[in-house]
């Protein structure tokens, strides 16, 4: 007998101190928008969820770690070029990971953190 599963992955959740500075942020680079503010829970088109860090630190009773480097938010675009150069205009001090560089299977990648060091990897499609 088969078993039917009927869950499905909504949303991912990325915790952020400044709500309004992260939807700036990811509307400016990836063009999500806000589908609902619950003060203090931001949700933005395609999932992502941002969660204030206090609410956040509240719910679990344990510390947020910046820059774990334990998962990446992904993103694909087809001119890179024009990405890095619209991310190094908008955002100049944005902590990078790694510039630009291409894999030897030939995907172009550019790896950087948000402003709470939330890995984001955007690379061109496969």
């Amino acid at each position: 007998m088969e078993c039917e599963n009927n869950m499905k992955l909504k949303n991912v959740l990325i915790v952020v101190k400044d709500i309004e500075k992260s939807r700036r942020f990811y509307h400016d680079l990836f063009g999500l928008d806000m589908v609902l503010d619950n003060d203090g829970n931001m949700i933005l088109t395609e999932g992502l969820v941002l969660q204030d860090e206090k609410i956040w630190k509240r719910f679990l009773g344990r510390d947020i770690v910046p820059k774990n480097n334990a998962c990446e938010l992904y993103f694909e675009e087809n001119d890179l070029e024009a990405f890095v150069r619209k991310l190094e205009q908008m955002y100049p001090s944005v902590d990078y990971v790694h510039k630009l560089m291409e894999h030897e299977w030939g995907q172009k990648v550019v790896r950087f953190y948000d402003p709470d060091g939330n890995l984001i990897e955007v690379g061109t499609p496969m």
